[in-house]
């Protein structure tokens, strides 16, 4: 048996670096991300109008995902990192002082374009870990960085019922650029590459980075062991799932169930409580019973709460699905990030994570975007289309957007009982 110190061992350098960058991150956006479509009804959005926006993000990562992935591979993954960080926490400035919901569909345009951190954030987080504690690792920082900001909701939602939905979103986004700026310099001064990296100057121009890479994908794709193309497929369902419902459940509580946005925001604390408490001994369990398992047992949670939302009738209804899907959350991240730094090997880390992502999406993101630690370029046409079509569904039917829920979830856990199982050596 390990003990304590072995066990959290792994908590330096990178790994402390990638965790205060998180924790500080995450109590800002979950601030802001559970009332962002309230925020676009406010400046005059409609429901079909939030998904536009919500599709656009995914449209930059065409273009910066394969360019991130190549660079990834080849130069300073820190630089990356940190360069995205100042550029994001810039373009904040959009929604800060936004005068109208197309000014918040440009600033999500911009934000799609800072995707180029996720690569190398992933393989630097892969790198960082070994095979026997990526699944305590990764729970241990997201635990970490959940419980800190485990009132973030419900002081962002008192901060709304005192000034107001436009008021309180620039302000909440003003907050979020500062601890941009904040995670960026945290960066600079003291991350280190995990690799040796080639200069810039040995680089080849832009039109060969995305030759070779989009002309590339048929031998990357084809080259994927079967595991590797199904935990894709879990992840893409996961995504497209969050594309169609995700920025709807703030407006569906609110609008249909007569909610307020104090409601909500003291729902997603208790869930984040539950995930927090959760998070680290689903870790553990990755690691000790297997990859799959866990991540079987968090999509059959999923299946059989999120849909419920359609009968759901007041607060208590609403806070029991919510609770099931922290703990559906808590298993699924620890175990399907671990599992795709399992399967492909440190070298090309960086782009097989910009094709496919980190291997992980949020359960039932509550929110604007699509809830992921990086989306792969492969998915974004699918992911776009996806937030578009649950606009139009919800207009149609507010239930609809859960009706896919339902499906997605359905085919994620048929590809993982399928061709998912845990790689009989790690890399």
């Amino acid at each position: 048996m390990q003990s304590v110190r072995e066990r959290f061992s792994f908590m330096r350098g990178n790994m402390l670096v990638l965790m205060v960058r998180q924790m500080l991150g995450m109590f800002f956006r979950r601030m802001v991300v559970p009332y962002a479509s309230l925020f676009i009804l406010d400046l005059g959005g409609t429901s079909s109008q939030i998904g536009i926006v919500n599709s656009l993000r995914p449209l930059a990562g065409l273009l910066m995902f394969p360019i991130s992935g190549y660079l990834t591979d080849r130069t300073s993954r820190v630089k990356l990192i940190a360069l995205a960080g100042y550029l994001s926490a810039t373009s904040m400035v959009l929604y800060v002082f936004a005068p109208s919901w197309e000014w918040i569909a440009l600033g999500s345009l911009i934000q799609g374009f800072m995707v180029f951190q996720f690569p190398p954030t992933s393989a630097i987080l892969a790198d960082s870990l070994t095979s026997e504690n990526r699944g305590t690792g990764i729970a241990a920082m997201n635990s970490l960085a959940t419980g800190f900001s485990m009132f973030s909701p419900y002081i962002a939602g008192m901060l709304l019922e005192m000034l107001g939905v436009s008021m309180g979103m620039r302000v909440l986004y003003g907050l979020l650029a500062s601890s941009g700026f904040i995670s960026a310099i945290l960066v600079s001064r003291y991350m280190e590459d995990t690799r040796e990296v080639a200069g810039y100057d040995a680089l080849p121009s832009l039109g060969t980075i995305l030759r070779e890479t989009y002309g590339g994908i048929p031998e990357l794709v084809g080259g994927l062991p079967r595991s590797v193309k199904a935990l894709g497929v879990v992840v893409l369902m996961g995504f497209i799932g969050n594309a169609v419902a995700s920025p709807f459940w703030v407006v569906y509580v609110v609008e249909e169930l007569g909610l307020s946005s104090l409601d909500w925001g003291l729902i997603i604390m208790f869930e984040t409580i539950i995930k927090t408490l959760f998070t680290f001994p689903a870790g553990v369990l990755v690691d000790r019973y297997g990859r799959t398992k866990n991540l079987l047992a968090s999509l059959l949670v999923s299946l059989f709460s999120m849909p419920l939302i359609v009968f759901a009738e007041g607060f208590y209804q609403v806070l029991l699905i919510r609770l099931a899907v922290s703990v559906a959350g808590a298993l699924f991240t620890p175990a399907s990030t671990a599992l795709m730094a399992d399967y492909v090997p440190s070298e090309m880390r960086g782009r097989v994570m910009a094709a496919l992502g980190r291997g992980s999406v949020m359960v039932g993101a509550a929110g604007g975007g699509t809830g992921g630690p990086g989306m792969g370029y492969l998915f974004t046409v699918p992911v776009m289309a996806a937030s578009i079509i649950g606009g139009l569904l919800y207009a149609l039917n507010p239930a609809y957007p859960w009706y896919c829920i339902l499906a997605t979830t359905v085919v994620q856990v048929l590809a993982l009982a399928l061709f998912i199982r845990d790689p009989k050596e790690a890399h």
